[in-house]
This record gives structure tokens, C-alpha cells and sequence, in this order.
């Protein structure tokens, strides 16, 4: 229970110009409620007036039609009413349109400053003129190095860019990776036995 009273009721949404808003489509509403009512009403009032006519009741039929006259005039007044209102509307939610545009922009502006705040314009000039001196630095070089090599030398250069670019797509065997058999002793022995058997005959020729 404690909590649920403790509990800090959220801040409403709904602003003063939505409040506002409401309570004029509201009015709105209900004038077109009323002028829809009055026009049912004058056609009715209207449909009578020629009945008192063809009953030959002129002076009720006059009267009657006095009384229309007057509700039209209402009608007329209740629609320019009704056109203020919804103007006033419009006025009203285009304002709060351009509040939250306001507040766009004022959300920008001071961002701006923040960055700006953090980058001063010293340190803008100051990378700018690291930037230029390492592209400078950079076109020093590759002039020296276009000026030092030999026509043979960027041949070889691009030769061996070639070969490497090539390389890139060259499928190596994959090395074992079992032990190899061991040599019998016989096998080794026989390499000696070859060399002692061919060195008198080299000795033979020197002489």
C-alpha cells in the first residue's frame, strides 16, 4: 500500500494547447450539431408554411416564414462561428508546430556550440596545415622516386607485380604432417661403398 501511494504520479503530456484544442472542437461540434438541428427544423417550418398557404391561412403562413428569416440569420452567424473556431485551431496547432521546430533548432544551435567549444578554430588551422604538409611530404616522395628509377626499373617493378599478383591464386600442397620411414642401414651404407669403390679410379686419372 505504501508504494502505491509513495508513488510519484507521472508528469502529464498534455499541454496547455492541447487542452485548449480540445475544448475548441468541442464547441465547434456542438454548433454544427445545433446548425444541423436548425436546418431540419427550417425545412420543416418551410414545408408547413406552404400548407398554411394552400389553407388559405396567409397570416400564419407570414408569420411563420418571419420566424425562418430569423433562424437563417442564426445559421449565418453559427457558420462563421464554426469557421473561427476551426481557424483558430489551425492557428493554435501550426504554433505548436513551430515551437517544436524552435526547439529543433535550438537543440542544433547548442550542439554547434558544444563542438565548437570542443574544437576551437586554432585547431582546425592546425590539422589543416598537418594534412597539407603530409600530402606535400607524400608528393615529394613519389617525385623523388619517379625521377630515381630507370624505365628497366619500373619494368621489374611492375614484372614483380605481376608475378605476385599471380601468386595470390597459386594453390600450395599442403605439407605432411606424418613422420617420415627411417632409412634401412643397408641403404646407408651403400652410398659409402660407392664413393670408396670410384675414388681409385679418380685418383687414376689425375695421375
Amino acid at each position: 500500500m505504501g508504494n502505491v501511494f509513495g508513488r510519484k504520479s507521472r508528469p502529464s503530456r498534455v499541454t496547455e494547447q492541447d487542452k485548449a484544442i480540445l475544448q475548441l472542437k468541442q464547441q465547434r461540434d456542438k454548433l454544427k450539431q445545433y446548425q444541423k438541428r436548425i436546418t431540419l427544423q427550417l425545412e420543416k417550418e418551410r414545408l408547413l408554411a406552404k400548407q398554411l398557404l394552400k389553407d388559405g391561412r396567409k397570416e400564419k403562413a407570414l408569420l411563420l416564414l418571419k420566424k425562418k428569416r430569423y433562424q437563417d440569420q442564426l445559421l449565418d452567424k453559427t457558420e462563421n462561428q464554426i469557421s473561427n473556431l476551426e481557424r483558430m485551431v489551425q492557428d493554435i496547432e501550426f504554433m505548436q508546430i513551430e515551437m517544436k521546430v524552435i526547439e529543433g533548432l535550438k537543440v542544433g544551435n547548442d550542439c554547434l556550440k558544444s563542438m565548437h567549444e570542443i574544437m576551437s578554430i586554432e585547431d582546425v588551422e592546425r590539422i589543416l596545415d598537418e594534412t597539407q604538409e603530409s600530402i606535400e611530404y607524400q608528393r615529394q616522395i613519389d617525385e623523388m622516386l619517379a625521377g630515381a628509377l630507370t624505365q628497366e626499373d619500373e619494368d621489374a617493378v611492375l614484372a614483380e607485380l605481376e608475378a605476385i599478383t599471380q601468386g595470390e591464386d597459386v594453390a600450395l600442397p599442403e605439407v605432411p604432417t606424418e613422420p617420415l620411414p627411417e632409412v634401412p642401414e643397408a641403404a646407408k651404407a651403400e652410398p659409402e661403398r660407392r664413393e670408396a669403390k670410384n675414388k681409385p679410379d679418380r685418383e687414376m686419372l689425375a695421375a
